[in-house]
Parts: C-alpha cells; structure tokens; sequence
C-alpha cells in the first residue's frame, strides 16, 4: 500500500506537538540474545513515564541488530507492546530507525510502515562519501516509502559533516515531517536552522533536539535567522534522545518546563544551570571522556542499576563501559540525583517486568 499524504500530515501534526521520545535500548541476556521480558518492560517504562512515543531501531537500540536478524522483531515487539499497553485514544509517535544504502533503506522503512510506525528516523552513515545529489536522491527513495525524519548524527558515531544547503534540500522534500538535530555542535546546529528557513520549511518541518549535550539549551533558545531581509524565528520543540532512555520521566517534566519558559520567553537563571546540570550527567552517561566509546554501555548502567535491565551487554562483546565511567556515573548519580527518577521506576517496576 503507497503512502498517503493523509498519513504524512497525520505523523507531521503528531510531532508539531513537541514531545519526549526516547531512544529505545535493547535488552539483551548473559549470552548477548534478546531479552524480550525486559524489552516489554522497558517500553511500558518509557509509556508510564509519559514519553510521547518510542524511537526503537536507531543508534541506541544498536545498528547491529540488523546483522544478527533481529531488526524486524525488535521493531514489532516495540509497536505491540505500546498498542497494548496505552489507554484507548492516547496517539504516540512511533519512530524507526532506518539505515543502509538505498535498497536497504526503502525496505527498512517499507517493513516500518506496515508494522504501523509513525515515521523513519534516517541515518546516512551507510553513504558516507556520497555527493550531495546522490544523498539528496536517496533521502527521496525513502521519502516516498514512510514520513522521514531527518537525522544529523555526529561523525564520532558513524556521522557526517552536512552543510547548510543540504539542509535546505533535505527540507524541500515533500514527505519530510522532521530533522532530529544531533551533531553535538553550535555551528552545525545553525545550518540545519539555516537550511530550513532557506526552504520556508519551518512549518512544515518540526525540530527536534538530539544534542546531548546542549538539550536544555536547545529546547529553551529562539533560533533566528535573516530570510528576504526579515528576520524568522525558529524553535526546537521536542527531544528525540539517547540520553532520555534514562531518568525518563524527569526527562518528561523537563521538556514540560522548557516549553513553559519559551512560551512565555522567560527564562531564568535555573533553567540555564539546568543544561549544565544535564550536560554533566551525559558526559558520564555518553562517555565523553573516552570519544563516547561507552554511550550506550552507560545508558545500560543507570537501567541495569535501577532494576530495568539485568546487565549492560551489548551485541558487540568489546563494547561496554570505559575505564573510568563507572566512576563518572557514580559521581553525576551523587551530585544530580534529583533528576533521577529511581523512585517512579522502584514503584513500577514489577508490573512491567510482569
């Protein structure tokens, strides 16, 4: 079945919301196989805590799934499990990743869009060294197969430099509903701004922050640029994060109270210390220290820490956590625990690992 414009305005209306969506981890046992129990769990974690959607399949669910088959039976597992979890009438933004060159990429999103995902959430690590039109022609393909969110991820993770103008093709492209910014940048953070109101897209194309190191920062901040002489203003309105696949639901509230203080364009001196505060908790979490080596090994700790998850195995047995970042950790979990949500995950916990 093709897809709708229906469908499209649909998913672009859902994420105009502005709303909290987790990177979702994978649950794995001692022997690296998937975890179902806890992979259920994790997603009625992620729902009770408010999220506005799940973003299962991406870098923090682990790109290998695909290399060990396990891609398409994550996705479903995530999408039925919100379908019987939510109440009746709660809509959420299901969110997949999709990668590979183009063959690849149009499949992935095929198979996403007819388990009922929401939107494709593309990386194009896979065409790294491609010119600007072949990556433009690619983005197309899968525009044409699921609404596409575009996603400006970080070379230290397998990203690449992508200028203002690229952006601003990237926006054009009819079926494009939002670009999660996450090069973990200022500047580059600017040529995707740039290249949207290049476009006129800043209607039509929703920002959402994937910077964790700046989250607060850019939830909180105007961005505006000269357009014909005129100044445009635009806003990031939600996450789509990593780092929000822990200490969940604080991240929920936090999103809350940042688009309180945009909306009034009041922020105070809190809010400010509150993007340091954060961004000290992801260094630890991310692993800055070590080139980011251990971010998805950290975001593990804190789950397996709270009872979520039973240990911080990942697909790739020399991936886990730095030396050092266990103490890193320790240090953010002593200095910033109130923004922790141990005692929400504490009084839930047995019913989603039920």
């Amino acid at each position: 079945m093709s897809l709708t414009a229906s469908q499209v305005e649909h998913t672009r209306a859902l994420l105009r919301r502005g709303l909290a969506i987790p990177a979702h981890p994978l649950a794995l046992n001692a022997q690296r196989q998937l975890d179902v129990r806890r992979q259920r769990a994790l997603s009625r974690y992620y729902l009770d805590a408010g999220a506005g959607g799940l973003a299962v399949g991406v870098h923090t669910t682990q790109f290998a799934i695909r290399e060990v088959g396990l891609y398409e039976e994550v996705l479903r597992l995530a999408v039925e499990t919100a379908r019987a979890w939510v109440e009746p009438g709660r809509e959420l933004a299901m969110v997949a990743g999709v990668c590979g060159r183009t063959e690849q990429a149009v499949a992935e999103a095929t198979l996403a869009r007819g388990l009922g995902y929401n939107a494709g959430l593309l990386s194009l690590a896979a065409m790294k060294g491609q010119s600007e039109d072949a990556l433009i022609a690619h983005c197309e393909a899968v525009a044409q197969e699921i609404p596409l969110i575009g996603f400006y991820l970080q070379p230290a993770v397998g990203g690449m430099n992508l200028s203002a103008a690229f952006w601003a093709r990237f926006a054009a492209i009819p079926n494009v509903v939002a670009i999660k910014v996450a090069p973990f940048h200022r500047y580059r953070t600017l040529d995707v701004v740039r290249g949207l109101v290049q476009a006129r897209a800043e209607e039509r194309v929703t920002l959402y922050t994937g910077n964790d190191d700046h989250i607060v920062l850019d939830l909180i901040t105007p961005f505006t640029v000269p357009r014909d002489g005129v100044p445009v203003t635009v806003r990031f309105r939600g996450g789509l994060l990593g780092h929000w696949s822990v200490w969940t639901s604080g991240a929920v509230r936090m999103l809350e109270l940042c688009k309180s203080a945009a909306k009034g364009s009041v922020v105070t001196a809190e809010m400010l210390a509150l993007d340091s505060r954060v961004t000290d908790c992801n260094s630890a979490f991310f692993d800055v220290a070590n080139d980011f080596h251990g971010c998805i090994a950290g975001c593990h700790e804190i789950l397996r820490r709270q009872g979520l998850l039973e240990g911080i195995w990942c697909l790739d047995p020399n991936e886990g956590l730095s030396p050092g970042q266990k103490e890193a950790i320790d240090r953010v979990c002593a200095e910033h625990g109130d923004l922790a949500d141990d005692a929400f995950v504490k009084a839930g916990l047995s019913r989603w690992l039920a």
